[in-house]
């Protein structure tokens, strides 16, 4: 007999099966797979596992061969267990407990994997018998503690897996988990008592530098985890908060810190009615409070992993305290706590830390702090916000040395993991693989920082432009530093800064400060505290202040139009402030220079043009008494052919437009409209223009994609793209800027109400409709021989530098990937492009600015557009064209911008894998936009933004919120193609199809929004039988395809049921779809159903709730499954007599007289005076 009880193997099994066992873990004499496959086979179908698992799990051997019999164990409960007798069972349970108690080596000895395997079996068991056949379980438990350490630990592994199986993972049926976790539940008091009395017991014993406590301590500590995220709170704040106490004591102890961080860290951030949630507020008492305060306190030098994890977690505490206390702060009346200025000067140290991750891990409770409505207006706040500014300053530099012309308060670095000049640098080589990587983490951290400054201006806004002055004015007087890393790409760039100089990461930073800073004075300050004399000195500084360095005049632009509105209060600087912009527009490093623009050169210049026209969109009344001076400067500048660029030129048409709107006066306004694109006009509709744009051909030749062209050589058709580009861009401009005005009497009064509608609302004309609509017959043609350059006979004509013309640019092809641009240097080289870089791009966005133009068409032109004769004929002849030959980046442009008014598209041509997955995405991304197209026509109030806010992939975890339910509602335009059969059918087609693409985002969009909404109006009508099969089996497929994931199951679920409750009625072949589901419940689980649904005023008629999970289980054998999940064996748990039914109310008649009398008591006249 083996010690346990179980019988010995007879000598014959030992001979055959032990030596190969045991040689398995040393001497491979067969190849892995064999026996790999050998090793499944005897655990599936050798019938003395049991025994043999018992010997080989026998300390004597090794650990990798007590392994493998530990493995036969579980797996022989996992699978077995259910048809095992009850005698072998209580054997094989006895046996288990002998190897808790005395089967491994001590707590420092013995492997982790032989504990975690252990753990396993004991808690499959507990599983499959507790508490019902095993109800002395916990004594057991508790009992093997008292054995030695080892068993104390396995006893922690033990709860925590029940836990996590029971309540995290939910392994087990229903009515399995519903009765361990309810007797947990009620042992949940006795359980925290003894958990509490171990961790207290080995912890003093650890203290004593006893190894063996220690890791009890840990494994405790790591149950405690377990519970603490689901227990009551009650449990957790039960004798005065012991449990909390203890676990700040903890965070003094080097080795059980961070545990305890962890457990703290779940206690504070549980949810719950906020009456239970108070007494966590006593770790804002004085003993917390210094417990976690001396905790965050550096120790020795040097990054120590594991007490940089556990300095992640306290933050992550401090943050998760903050939390509560903005929840519990719910009345002026409720008392802060004493403590706050500790916390929060505990926070800021975690804010100047020099992590860049413990820095941004502050901030979303600095902003919820900022935004509490009671709190920040407590002094301790008020006063940490000015605290916090300055730390701000220090945190938003992004430099890799300090130097002599740094602001004092700006000494700390940022750190590239990259580098050694900054502690922070050694932090960031734990966080962060790159610099690319840490750059693109700091910029999203910047714009966190940003939107906080915004949220602790509204609390002292005038001490926040002090500083924000202070700074600006440091920098106008300090020199350029240029640092180390200076600009060597060009001869006419030496001397310069690049984008790391430190110079400019402190102008950068200074600029973003202020920005978040001025944007918001103007909100929560009143105009006659605005501090208007010390902006205006402010602005004069920047204007006065002149640099050749284009990056450091980039931010100096920034300062003109944050410090702008200022200027509405002192009209005099407006002249200024646009002879600063126009000499910028025209900026260059060196004057005449034949070198391409430097990328800094060209934002510099680009930079200017969006000023001004921010300006005239958001000032153009205030910059109107300007407007001759400015429309002479620029027809100064258009003088000059290659003074600016057509994308400048086009930017300043755009601000003319945008100001001329001030005139009120359609007649004033359509002359100057006519004016300036008289050479527009003249270019687009010539004869020569004319016959370019009708003909494919002439088209590739008068662009010269049909010529040999070799690089460093000039391209002659450069100028006629150019050209081309700036009559579609001026359209463009012109289309989306002129507006008449928005007040209605003003409209009328300058003559732009040309009318009213049948339900009195006027009816406007645009000044520039007369120029627009002249040339947009050229344009349709435009539209219409692009889409025929994809035809194979104009394919052919491109010539071999030019064709891949028609491809993705890189720059597109990593947005659809999502791949990270380069953010690092970008300014530096300069702009050489080649020759088919400057075709693709040429193609590109001419291809998109004309669907822009018309997406803003009939917006802008109104009824002058929709009245155009042949319109929809002469869309249908141009927009949709050689569409079966356009690539798909193509196609989704199309749709999206006329759908949004914005595009995008890519392509690859490197590596096939690359190109793969571009395809794929591409794919997905058309097939979304087609349904964003299909919805946002056909559904009423249908969210524009529903992809950004979806944020689920193909592996998206379950989700407990129930889909949304459609409305019903269609709007105007879907009623119009509900009247058109075949237009509906195609509609109602692409919808369904949908629910089987592979695109999880597409089904649960499809399914919960869009199909029925679009069949149910046509629910009542002559559906043939099989159409409505087919729609009934596109759901089906949509199971079997993503029912795998839980918010398509339960959004394609609803949409079965809908259509089978409503349709199974009136056609029968709907139940001959489900006799073809796999695993169907045999025919008198559906015929009870249908019997039911058939019959509404049957007794038998189900509540909503249970209706439908009859329905789930009819169409289960749909479901699919997971690729891991398909070929994995099944557990079967059986449910045991339930310990907690509910009694069910006895029926009884109300009128029905008790031996009480409380009905008659209800009817006293002694109550009567109540």
């Amino acid at each position: 007999m083996h010690p346990c009880g179980a019988p010995v193997l007879r000598i014959s099994g030992e001979e055959m099966l032990l030596p190969t066992l045991t040689t398995w873990g040393w001497t491979i004499r067969k190849s892995s797979t064999q026996l790999h496959r050998f090793c499944e086979e005897f655990k599936e179908k050798c019938s003395f596992c049991v025994p043999c698992g018992l010997q080989l799990a026998d300390t004597t051997q090794t650990a990798v061969v007590r392994h493998f019999g530990l493995q036969i164990l579980e797996h022989v409960i996992k699978f077995r267990w259910n048809n095992m007798p009850q005698q072998e069972k209580v054997q094989l349970k006895n046996c288990a407990m002998g190897l808790l108690s005395t089967g491994t080596y001590s707590i420092l000895e013995e492997e982790s994997h032989i504990k975690d395997v252990l753990s396993r079996i004991i808690v499959e068991m507990i599983k499959r018998e507790w508490p019902q056949h095993w109800p002395d379980m916990l004594k057991e438990m508790e009992a093997l503690t008292s054995v030695g350490e080892a068993q104390t630990e396995l006893v922690m592994l033990i709860l925590l897996r029940l836990a996590e199986d029971v309540i995290t993972f939910r392994t087990l049926p229903t009515q399995r988990r519903r009765d361990i976790q309810q007797t947990l539940t009620q042992n949940m008091e006795s359980i925290f008592s003894f958990l509490l009395a171990i961790l207290q017991l080995h912890v003093d014993e650890y203290r004593k530098l006893a190894k063996a406590h220690c890791r009890v301590g840990v494994a405790t500590l790591n149950t405690l985890a377990g519970y603490i995220d689901w227990v009551a709170l009650a449990n957790i704040t039960n004798d005065n908060c012991r449990l909390l106490e203890m676990l700040c004591l903890l965070l003094s102890e080097t080795e059980l810190q961070l545990e305890a961080a962890e457990c703290l860290l779940i206690a504070i951030s549980r949810k719950g009615k906020l009456e239970d949630r108070k007494p966590l507020m006593v770790l804002f008492d004085d003993v917390a409070m210094h417990y976690i305060l001396s905790a965050a306190q550096p120790v020795g030098a040097g990054v120590v992993e594991r007490h940089y994890t556990f300095l992640k977690r306290l933050c992550q505490v401090l943050c998760a305290l903050g939390s509560q206390l903005c929840s519990l702060v719910v009345s002026l009346a409720q008392e802060v706590p004493v403590n706050l200025s500790k916390y929060t000067e505990a926070f800021l140290a975690f804010t100047t830390h020099p992590s860049q991750f413990l820095r941004s891990s502050t901030q979303i409770t600095w902003g919820t702090l900022f935004r509490h409505e009671i709190l920040s207006k407590d002094p301790v706040i008020i006063q940490m916000t000015i605290k916090y500014f300055r730390a701000t300053m220090t945190n938003l530099v992004k430099v890799r040395q300090a130097t002599m012309y740094m602001h004092p308060r700006l000494c700390a670095v940022t750190g590239f993991p990259s580098s050694n000049d900054s502690p922070s640098c050694e932090y960031s080589r734990h966080d962060f693989d790159s610099d690319e990587d840490f750059n693109s983490f700091f910029n999203s951290f910047r714009a966190q920082q940003g939107e906080v400054v915004r949220n602790a201006c509204r609390i002292v806004p005038l001490e926040a432009f002090q500083i924000a002055a202070e700074w600006l004015q440091y920098q106008t007087s300090a020199p350029i530093d240029i640092g180390t890393t200076v600009c060597t790409c060009s001869k006419t760039a030496e001397g310069l800064c690049s984008i790391l100089s430190p110079s400019v990461v402190q102008w950068d930073a200074m600029t973003f400060f202020t920005e978040s800073v001025v944007g918001k004075i103007f909100k929560n300050v009143e105009d006659e505290k605005l501090p208007v004399d010390q902006g205006i000195e402010l602005l004069q500084a920047v204007l006065n202040y002149n640099t050749q360095d284009p990056l450091i005049l980039s931010c100096v632009l920034t300062n003109v139009s944050v410090l702008f509105p200022f200027v509405t209060h002192r009209p005099h600087f407006l002249p200024q402030v646009l002879y600063k912009l126009f000499a910028s527009i025209t900026f260059e490093v060196v004057e005449e220079s034949k070198a391409p623009r430097t990328r800094a050169v060209k934002n510099i210049r680009r930079h200017a043009c969006s000023s001004i026209i921010k300006m005239s969109r958001d000032y153009p009344q205030f910059i109107l008494p300007c407007f001759d001076m400015m429309y002479n400067h620029v027809k100064k500048l258009f003088s000059s052919e290659a003074l600016l660029n057509m994308l400048e030129k086009c930017a300043l048409m755009e601000a003319l437009v945008l100001i001329s709107n001030q005139f009120k006066d359609y007649n004033k306004q359509k002359h100057f409209l006519e004016e300036l694109m008289a050479t527009v006009v003249a270019r687009w509709t010539s004869d020569e223009m004319r016959r370019v744009l009708w003909d494919p051909a002439l088209f590739l030749d008068f662009v010269g994609a049909d010529q040999l062209v070799a690089e460093g050589t000039e391209h002659t058709t450069g100028i006629n793209r150019s050209r081309l580009s700036f009559c579609v861009y001026t359209i463009l401009g012109v289309v989306k800027r002129a507006r008449w005005p928005a007040d209605l009497e003003e409209a009328k009064a300058g003559g732009f109400v040309v009318g009213y509608s049948p339900n009195g609302a006027p009816i406007y004309r645009n000044p520039c409709s007369a120029q627009v609509l002249a040339l947009l017959p050229n344009l349709l043609a435009l539209i219409r021989t692009h889409n025929s350059l994809f035809l194979p006979e104009n394919m052919c004509r491109l010539s071999e530098t030019f064709s891949k013309a028609y491809d993705m640019i890189e720059v597109e092809k990593n947005m659809v990937l999502g791949l990270p641009q380069p953010a690092l240097d970008i300014y530096d080289p300069p702009v050489y492009k080649t020759h088919l870089e400057r075709m693709q791009g040429f193609f590109c966005t001419l291809y998109d600015n004309c669907y822009h133009i018309l997406g803003k068409a009939g917006l802008s032109l109104q009824q002058d557009f929709y009245t155009i004769e042949g319109l929809a004929e002469q869309i249908v002849g141009s927009v949709f064209v050689s569409l079966d030959n356009m690539p798909d980046h193509r196609l989704r442009t199309m749709l999206h911008i006329l759908l949004s008014h914005y595009g995008e598209e890519e392509e690859d041509e490197s590596c096939e894998e690359n190109q793969e997955m571009l395809e794929e995405q591409l794919v997905r991304l058309l097939t979304r936009e087609v349904l964003d197209l299909l919805s946002k026509s056909t559904l009423l109030g249908e969210r524009s933004d529903y992809w950004d806010e979806e944020m689920m992939s193909t592996e998206s975890q379950a989700v407990t919120v129930s889909p949304a339910q459609p409305t019903g509602e269609l709007t105007e335009l879907g009623k119009c193609f509900l009247k058109h059969e075949d237009i509906y059918m195609t509609l109602l087609t692409i919808s369904f199809t949908s629910l089987s693409w592979k695109d999880t985002s597409n089904c649960h969009r499809s399914a919960s929004i869009v199909c029925w909404t679009l069949l149910r109006q046509v629910v009542g009508g002559n559906l043939l039988p099989e159409a409505v099969t087919w729609f009934y089996t596109s759901v089906l497929k949509g199971l079997q395809m993503h029912g795998q994931h839980e918010i398509c199951n339960s959004a394609l679920t609803q949409l079965a049921l809908l259509m089978y409750e409503n349709l199974r009625p009136r056609y029968m072949e709907l139940r001959a779809v489900m006799t073809q589901i796999p695993n169907i419940t045999h025919s008198s689980a559906l015929d009870q159903y249908d019997q039911r649904l058939l019959e509404p005023s049957s007794a038998q008629r189900l509540g909503e709730k249970k209706r439908k999970d009859q329905f789930k289980k009819l169409i289960a054998g749909a479901v699919g499954k997971a690729l891991a999940q398909q070929f994995k064996k099944e557990v079967h748990i059986r449910n045991l007599p339930s310990l907690f039914k509910k009694p069910k109310p006895e029926k009884r008649d109300i009128l029905e007289t008790s031996e009480s009398g409380a009905l008659a008591a209800l009817f006293s006249p002694v109550l009567d005076d109540i």
